[in-house]
């Protein structure tokens, strides 16, 4: 089986994608540590980087909202 390896930071936070074949696309998603599950559903494409780029879209978009929720609860309150 032939395993591609990424490794992206986003956020100040590393992350490792692997990305094997299945049937006739490419499918990406986080890499497991021992004993280390991962509820995060894998993302498809027609190569290697197009699927591992969808997984990296995705954890990017996922921060930018995590860091603008926190951003806005960390205002101080006008009333």
């Amino acid at each position: 089986m032939i395993i591609h390896h990424f490794e992206e930071t986003i956020g100040g936070r590393a992350y490792q994608i692997e990305v094997t074949a299945v049937s006739n696309r490419w499918r990406a998603q986080l890499r497991r540590g021992p004993g280390m599950p991962t509820a995060m559903m894998p993302f498809y494409g027609q190569t290697p980087d197009e699927a591992a780029r969808q997984l990296l879209g995705w954890l990017s978009l996922a921060h930018q909202r995590v860091a603008a929720a926190n951003a806005t609860s960390a205002r101080p309150s006008t009333i």
